[in-house]
Parts: C-alpha cells; structure tokens; sequence
C-alpha cells in the first residue's frame, strides 16, 4: 500500500453539484466527474481523478501526517469556527490519522472558512484501497 494526498478549497456551495462528485456509471464513461475541481462524495473517489489532482505521494504515514498538519495551518487563521476547532485540536485529530492509515483506512478533513469556504484535504490509501477496486492514478 502507498498514499495519495489531495486537496481542494473552494465555494461551500459548489459541493452541492452532485452529479461532478459522483464517478458515472459505467466508470467507462467519464462524465463531468473527471473534469471538475470538487472532492468526490467517496473519499476513495479521488483514484479516478487524474494524476494532476495529486498533491502529494509521501512515503510514509509520518509524511502524510505532516502533509495534513500544514495543510490545517494554512487554513487555520480562516477557520470560520476556531472555537470549535481549538476543542479539537490538531493533536487529536492526527492521531486517529495515525490509527486509520496503519489500517488501511482514508482520511477525509473538511472544514469550513470564513466567506462560506470550504477546505477539504484527503489522504487515500493506494493499492490497494479497502473500499474501491482501482488502479493506481500514478502509474
């Protein structure tokens, strides 16, 4: 198993197109899932992008670990809760990233921004992948 990272800020509304975040059936049929810029509604989803959409391919847990971590750091001084996000906390957060990649399992953080944002950063595991039979989007 390997690790892909992606990520996409946008509109919180956009999330709302559906039909860009679901892969057509047959998966044969690239519809409009391949061309946009939203996250998928699987986590998983995000093997069929293309290659381009891959941030990151870090060679360890403790990279993609350090990948999510700066990822929430940029987008903290936007965070439209900090509150909420203090009571959190990184910490916290990171290690149940540690307990679900060591099995086997995504990661998906979504998290609203001032200015109805939205920040959503994953890291896929690759594969294999528990959820979806797919290739490798790098190879």
């Amino acid at each position: 198993m390997h690790l892909h990272c992606y990520s996409w800020t946008g509109t919180g509304d956009d999330r709302r197109r559906e039909a860009e975040r679901r892969p057509p059936l047959p998966p044969a049929d690239p519809g409009p899932f391949l061309a946009s810029l939203l996250p998928p509604m699987r986590t998983c989803d995000w093997l069929l992008k293309p290659a381009r959409r891959i941030d990151a391919t870090p060679a360890s847990v403790d990279e993609a670990m350090d990948w999510l971590a700066e990822r929430y750091r940029a987008a903290e001084p936007s965070f439209l809760h900090p509150g909420d996000e203090v009571r959190i906390g990184l910490d916290f957060r990171l290690d149940r990233v540690r307990e679900s990649l060591h099995a086997g399992v995504d990661v998906q953080w979504g998290i609203w921004l001032r200015s109805g944002r939205f920040v959503s950063c994953a890291v896929v595991c690759c594969s294999p992948n528990r959820d979806a039979d797919y290739r490798c989007p790098a190879s």
